[in-house]
């Protein structure tokens, strides 16, 4: 890819559209990837470990895959849910478009793929969902969770998958000192070198009942 990396905004290097056959969902689809994207030539393992090791989401509500790629986390919660609206982030240009075909090519209505800043700034979530981009570097990894998980809905979550070797446990640690209040981080999963992590926003506390006199 030259000096592409997959979250470079608008890749130089050739598309080489390709056609791949995965399993999302409990389905066999056919999707097209290309060249300048994560992982173009298969389900990349950790995305596989996440999809196996996550509860099936909400029945409706907005969704969020972070830094979606060519798009499977997106496809697997828009054919699971096709009441909720997915939300596809990324700002690889060429990736959204990949989401969109693939959207398009399986029926989906309910995908929006876009750039971060054309989330409308009201949503909130009722489940995050992300392979993210760890070697976008560690300011910028935090920044990108720092913007997004406080917009989970109350009482929903968000599941992250993260290669033990590229810093999965310090990133827990660094996620439960960051979000202390309201915010629960575990470990839920271990699996082919991935550690599977959920992000947990509590609901408001019940106010106690006002004792009469």
């Amino acid at each position: 890819m030259g000096s592409d990396h997959y979250f470079t905004a608008s890749p130089a290097s050739p598309e080489n559209l390709r056609t791949i056959r995965v399993t999302v969902a409990g389905r066999d689809i056919d999707v097209t990837t290309a060249g300048g994207v994560f992982s173009p030539d298969r389900l990349d393992a950790g995305t596989a470990v996440l999809l196996s090791n996550t509860p099936p989401p909400p029945a409706g509500g907005h969704f969020l895959d972070l830094g979606c790629g060519w798009g499977p986390i997106s496809l697997s919660l828009a054919l699971s849910s096709p009441h909720a609206t997915v939300w596809a982030v990324d700002v690889n240009q060429r990736a959204l478009d990949l989401v969109r075909r693939n959207a398009e090519n399986l029926g989906l209505t309910n995908v929006n793929a876009v750039t971060p800043d054309d989330v409308p700034d009201d949503i909130a979530f009722r489940t995050i969902r992300s392979n993210p981009p760890i070697r976008v570097g560690k300011n910028e990894l935090h920044g990108m969770l720092e913007r997004w998980i406080p917009r989970l809905d109350e009482r929903s979550d968000a599941w992250l998958v993260v290669a033990r070797n590229l810093g999965a446990d310090s990133l827990q640690r660094w996620l439960a000192a960051s979000f202390p209040a309201g915010f629960s981080v575990h470990r839920t999963a271990t699996a082919r070198g991935f550690r599977v992590l959920k992000i947990r926003r509590h609901g408001t506390e019940v106010t106690a009942p006002i004792p009469l006199p």
